[in-house]
């Protein structure tokens, strides 16, 4: 049984409970596209009855996290279309987000910020691409407990899930790992610094080449795929 299983304690909270530990692991990637959900069988898991766990899996539906089907909860399949959304999205909103928080950094957003950058760089060292996504992961959501609207926060966090496709795609190339570790040293020292406006066009930068780098992928993707059919 995993740790975000052994978590869950208080019966009266184990819908929110179930919740944001089936939120962590899809964030972690242990469930794929191939896996369904079943809510008798996230109760057992869980050690609750059936209710708790539904309401956790509808929850995470409602937000767009999981696809109800006739044979329970799967991870949607997002489209092209989907991600360039996404990414319209995100550049429309993380960048003046991010400065925001950049204004308001503690000392203690600071040292946190410091030791995901650390964890990030001794991954990127290793060429171990689920270390690096996991740092980002921490990194990104320790800016993002910063933004002072806490509406702002929730929408970011949102669409950062959503995204997660685009990430485990984007790591497994060394050259995308490079882009994203100088993403997030140039974006530590634009928060160490409190400079808001440096973070701002860093940020911007970096879910520019972000998407740039996806679409080539899928490009080339679709291009083997092709010369595969015609073979």
């Amino acid at each position: 049984m995993s740790s975000a299983v052994r978590k869950i304690a208080q019966p009266e909270s184990m819908r929110t409970q179930i919740y944001e530990s089936l939120r962590l692991r899809l964030q972690g990637s242990e469930f794929t596209t191939d896996d369904r959900l079943v809510d008798t069988e996230i109760a057992k898991e869980y050690g609750t009855s059936r209710m708790p766990a539904r309401e956790a899996l509808l929850a995470l539906m409602s937000q767009g996290f999981l696809k109800q089907t006739s044979r329970g909860f799967v991870i949607p399949v997002l489209t092209p279309q989907d991600i360039r959304d996404i990414f319209e999205i995100r550049r429309l909103v993380e960048p003046d987000a991010a400065a925001q928080a950049a204004r308001s950094m503690t000392d203690a957003n600071i040292a946190r910020l410091a030791a995901a950058r650390q964890m990030a760089m001794d991954a990127g060292r290793s060429g171990d691409a689920k270390a690096l996504m996991l740092a980002n992961m921490e990194f990104r959501g320790v800016w993002i407990e910063a933004v002072p609207n806490p509406r702002l926060r929730s929408l970011i966090e949102s669409f950062s899930d959503h995204a997660q496709a685009v990430r485990i795609a984007t790591l497994k190339e060394a050259d995308s790992r490079g882009v994203v570790l100088d993403g997030i040293d140039q974006l530590m020292k634009g928060f160490a610094n409190r400079d808001g406006d440096a973070v701002k066009a860093r940020l911007a930068a970096f879910i520019e080449a972000a998407e740039a780098i996806y679409f080539r992928g899928l490009e080339g993707e679709n291009e083997t795929a092709a010369a595969k059919g015609r073979s």
